[in-house]
Formats: structure tokens, C-alpha cells, sequence
């Protein structure tokens, strides 16, 4: 039996979240922003009324403002799309057992063996794209095929609210005559490699000689060029849990800081929901990192290990001592960043004297419960909810 697999990609899924709570900005152009009320939000997201106009996610937003100067910007709220996320993933359960979430707003399932359950392939497809949008409000592009490679491929073909098949038997006549820069994996800088060498379409890249495209682009020459012949054989493979391998934040700042101690609230705001979500999923990091990116688009990061916690004051104080120690004032900094890994249980542990301990372990207590009661607080009204003293703004 062939396989037959589906690629679910959620269309512009942080802006459709967001008009099926804001009826009132369907229809009109919007995009969520990093800071939509300064010059460098990013776009993170537009709809399609938008992208009429030229608007690109990653485009900054006085440029979008250029191209669509009455375009509605709203602020990301990154735990509503994953909790949006999360009904999704439910829904697509009731069709297959086997999925893999490739994102946060796409993912594979293995739909062989459903035929009798839902019908044809495209048929089926059209139940899970209705029950996505009756049901949640949201859209979604489905590509078929045989395979994840093809499957992914496919779902980019058409959007929003398409669904393509293309078997491998159709990759001559539906995927070769595409541009190369089309193709899943080729980058503007790759695509420009590829052109230089003749390589315009697709078919170009699939029937190339191997050996001088390895010549050029090495390894990923050869893995391109499997792309292009639609091989693939990696299975669907459901994620469990315990493969999160890391937890993080990053903003983009409102204005280039070159003061640290200007970027701190902020800065201990992201270290409050990397702790919110450490907490939720039960994961000790030992190992904490930080990302600078200034203004010239250059960024660092620098890491360090830490005894293995998930309290936001010794990640925060870890964390802010590592960005003092590398911030240089002469260099206006654009973008920071905190994350934290390496979860496998560790048994390391201090060497404490005997009356070190029990103080240690009191402090640590106390401030588990303390986090954790804001926890519960912010699960019932929001993340924002409660604050700390250092966070509240003085009046001026």
C-alpha cells in the first residue's frame, strides 16, 4: 500500500488567530508586529489583504507603512497562538494518530489506511480544511503526496485555502517547471548560486550533473537535488515531550539601547515567561543563554551553565549578568534575547556546608512557591496579570 501523507499548514496563523477574536479586522489589512508604535517592530505576520499591497513578514514596520499606510498593527500574544496551536493539533488527532509537528502553525500526518474513514485523499483533505475553519476560524493550505518532502512542497503551491496533490509521478509536469528559488530549502543566497550555474527551474536542478553541483554547494547539492526528484523516505514521527530542547525569548527593541540597564525590565519580562513555560512543562535548565543583535544586523550569543532550575529569579539573574558582562555601550543593540537547555536530569549538585544547605534549600523553597502562585494566578487571568515591584513604571 502507498503511503499517503498530508503537510496541514496553518495560512498567516499568528493574524488569523487574531481576526478570529478581532472580527472587527477581517477584511482590512493588519499584520502582528513586534512593536507595532515604533519604527523597529518587525512584521511577524500580514494577512492577505496586506500582502496586496507588498507587505512581508520580517519587514520592518515603517516600511510596511510605506506600502500600506492604513494598515492595522496588533501585538504579538505568542501563548494565545499556542494555545490556538494546541486545537489544532487536537482536531487533526481525530483524522490520524500519526502526527508530527513540524511548528507551530504546520504539521504532518500519516493518513494511509483512512480511505473507508474519510474518502480520497483531496476528500478528506476538504473535511479537515472545513472543520479548521467552521470550527476554529482559521484557515489552512493541505499538500498530498507520498511522502513529507512532496507533501510540504505541495501545501506551498497554493494558498490560502488550497490543496494540491502532487505524487511523485507528477513531479515532471507540476513541481519541474517551477522556479528553483521555489523550492523548499533554496534560499535567495542558494538560488543565486544555482542561477549562476544555469539551473532557472527545477528540472534544471534535478537533472543536473551531480558532481558539479557538489562542486558548489557540497552536501547540500546532493540533498537538493533529491528535493528536486521528490525522494524521500523519512517516516512520520510523533514528538513526544521530553525532545523540547530549548526554551526562549527574543524581542526586538522599540529603539537601539546601548545602556543595559535600560533593556532590564524587559529583559526580566522574558525571563518570566521562559520560567512560566519552564514551570508548565516541568523542565530544569542547566545551561542559560543570552543573544545580542545590534544594530548592524551582527549578533553574538554566550551561554553558561547554571545548577539545573526553572525559577525565573536565578534565570533572570544568570541570565542579566551574562548580557552586563558582553554588552558593549559602543555598539547600539537592536534585538536581545534569553533562552535555556540542556533539560536531561542532571544529579549535579553543590558542595554545602552543613549549615549552608538548609538555608539554600529555605530560599529555593520559598521562591518555588512564590513563582509558583504566580503561576496559577496568570493561568486564570493572564500573563500580565500580576507583576513584579521592580517592573512598575514610576511616574514621571
Amino acid at each position: 500500500m502507498s503511503r499517503v501523507i498530508f503537510l496541514v499548514d496553518m495560512n498567516a496563523f499568528f493574524i488569523s488567530c487574531e481576526m478570529s477574536r478581532r472580527p472587527e479586522i477581517i477584511g482590512k489589512p493588519a499584520a502582528v508586529a513586534g512593536d507595532p508604535r515604533n519604527r523597529s517592530g518587525i512584521i511577524l505576520a500580514a494577512n492577505y489583504e496586506a500582502r496586496k499591497f507588498g507587505v512581508k513578514t520580517t519587514m520592518v514596520v515603517h516600511q510596511a507603512l510605506k506600502l500600506c499606510p492604513g494598515m492595522l498593527f496588533i501585538p504579538p500574544d505568542h501563548r494565545y497562538y499556542e494555545a490556538r496551536s494546541r486545537e489544532v493539533m487536537s482536531l487533526l488527532g481525530n483524522y490520524s494518530p500519526v502526527i508530527e509537528q513540524n511548528s507551530i502553525d504546520e504539521a504532518w500526518l500519516d493518513m494511509t489506511g483512512t480511505e473507508s474513514l474519510f474518502g480520497k485523499p483531496a476528500e478528506a483533505a476538504g473535511k479537515i480544511m472545513e472543520d479548521i475553519n467552521k470550527g476554529l476560524g482559521l484557515w489552512c493550505s493541505i499538500g498530498i503526496s507520498e511522502n513529507k518532502l512532496l507533501a510540504k512542497i505541495a501545501s506551498e503551491i497554493k494558498k490560502p485555502m488550497g490543496i494540491t496533490e502532487l505524487w511523485v509521478k507528477d513531479i515532471k509536469q507540476k513541481l519541474w517547471p517551477l522556479k528553483v528559488t521555489d523550492m523548499y530549502g533554496v534560499g535567495k543566497h542558494t538560488g543565486e548560486k544555482l542561477n549562476n550555474l544555469g539551473i532557472l527551474t527545477i528540472g534544471d536542478l534535478a537533472e543536473y550533473d551531480p558532481a558539479a553541483l557538489a562542486r558548489v554547494l557540497g552536501k547540500m547539492g546532493a540533498e537538493l537535488q533529491n528535493y528536486a526528484n521528490g525522494r524521500d523516505d523519512s517516516p512520520v514521527a510523533p514528538h513526544t515531550s521530553g525532545e523540547m530542547k530549548s526554551i526562549g525569548r527574543s524581542t526586538t527593541l522599540s529603539e537601539d539601547a546601548t545602556n543595559v540597564e535600560a533593556v532590564r525590565n524587559l529583559f526580566l519580562e522574558m525571563c518570566e515567561e521562559v520560567g512560566f513555560d519552564a514551570r508548565r512543562h516541568d523542565k530544569k535548565a542547566g545551561t542559560v543563554q543570552i543573544t545580542i543583535k545590534y544594530s548592524d544586523f551582527q549578533s553574538i550569543t554566550r551561554q553558561v551553565g547554571i545548577e539545573p532550575t526553572y525559577l525565573t529569579k536565578e534565570i533572570f539573574e544568570t541570565g542579566f549578568a551574562l548580557l552586563r558582562k558582553n554588552w558593549n555601550s559602543l555598539r547600539p543593540v537592536r534585538l536581545i534575547g534569553v533562552s535555556i537547555s540542556s533539560f536531561e536530569k542532571c544529579n549535579r549538585s553543590k558542595q554545602l556546608s552543613l549549615f549552608e544547605e538548609d538555608e539554600i534549600d529555605n530560599n529555593s523553597e520559598k521562591e518555588e512557591k512564590l513563582e509558583k502562585t504566580l503561576d496559577d494566578i496568570r493561568n486564570r487571568h493572564g500573563l500580565s496579570s500580576v507583576t513584579r515591584a521592580v517592573q512598575i513604571k514610576r511616574p514621571q
